[in-house]
């Protein structure tokens, strides 16, 4: 049996809504979606592309704290609120999983919150 280890950013959604950021069990890691907050600060900048980017370093900072690296990333859902920001984000995604190539899918749909114009979310598996 495998010890299941949570992870948290300490974001408010977390505990109001009753998740982990993170869930390790294993050789695997579920990353919850991740919106352009900084989570520490609770500030969102205004564009997909920042958005896309934060959202990029707390995935980052998430699989560290749970062992895993960005190589690591098997799966990933891009959801926007917009089918118009795809160009825009497209360059990070580039950046950041161009060469790592995971399983994707990408939804166009309405986020919690009015300025949350891009939510991430991956599973990581080591081995």
């Amino acid at each position: 049996m495998f010890h299941v280890k949570r992870i948290s950013t300490g974001s408010p959604f977390e505990r109001s809504m009753g998740y982990s950021r993170a869930v390790v069990q294993g050789d695997f890691c579920f990353v919850s979606g991740v919106t352009g907050y900084d989570y520490m600060t609770m500030d969102i900048p205004a564009g997909a592309t920042a958005q896309a980017r934060n959202c990029f370093a707390t995935i980052r900072a998430v699989l560290a704290e749970a062992g895993f690296a960005m190589g690591d990333i098997v799966r990933v859902q891009y959801t926007l609120t917009d089918r118009a920001l795809v160009g825009e984000i497209a360059p990070v995604l580039a950046a950041e999983l161009g060469e790592i190539r995971p399983a994707a899918t990408m939804v166009i749909a309405g986020l919690i919150r009015p300025e949350m114009l891009v939510e991430i979310e991956v599973t990581a598996m080591r081995g």
